[in-house]
């Protein structure tokens, strides 16, 4: 899986060594309210292997987010499809320590030319809780449209997206 850079970012595949900042993230109360709720280190554990997993199964995978200048661990961005998934999806969740800056729009962008450019991708779809108003705002800057409302896990969500141009 490839290392992208982007102005501010790189965004590389995840590590072990990446497992203290990613539990922190995830064990975030804000950070988890869109994402199913809050891990514990155990899963946050799980969660970091089935990312790293899913590199090994399908080939790409969600990347670490770091920033270029000093090298701090962000987030994480990057496609995505589970077995049973409703589409090839770009997804992202960034440290609370990290939102308004940009980053996530600028990573999902990168994400995304990755999906068609080297995946060769048709679709791209990007699932979204209805509430998530700052997520919708990131799909809409990337160029994402409400394609069809889904249900993921149990839980509602609206599935943006875009297809190739």
């Amino acid at each position: 899986m490839e290392i992208l850079e982007t102005e501010r970012l790189v965004l590389r595949p995840f590590t072990g060594d990446d497992f203290a900042d990613y539990a922190a993230m995830l064990a975030d109360p804000e950070v988890g309210r869109f994402l199913g709720g809050t891990l514990s280190a155990e899963d946050a554990w799980r969660n970091l292997a089935m990312v790293i997993g899913h590199r090994v199964i399908r080939g790409y995978s969600m990347w670490a987010l770091v920033e270029k200048d000093g090298g701090r661990f962000v987030g994480r961005a990057g496609p995505w499809r589970p077995h049973g998934w409703p589409g090839l999806e770009v997804g992202w969740a960034l440290a609370r320590s990290a939102w308004g800056r940009g980053y996530a729009t600028e990573a999902a962008r990168a994400a995304v030319d990755y999906c068609f450019d080297v995946l060769g991708a048709e679709e791209v779809v990007s699932l979204i809780r209805p509430d998530n108003v700052a997520s919708l705002r990131v799909a809409e800057r990337i160029g994402h449209r409400h394609l069809r409302d889904a249900e993921l896990m149990g839980t509602p969500c609206l599935v943006y997206g875009q297809v190739r141009a």
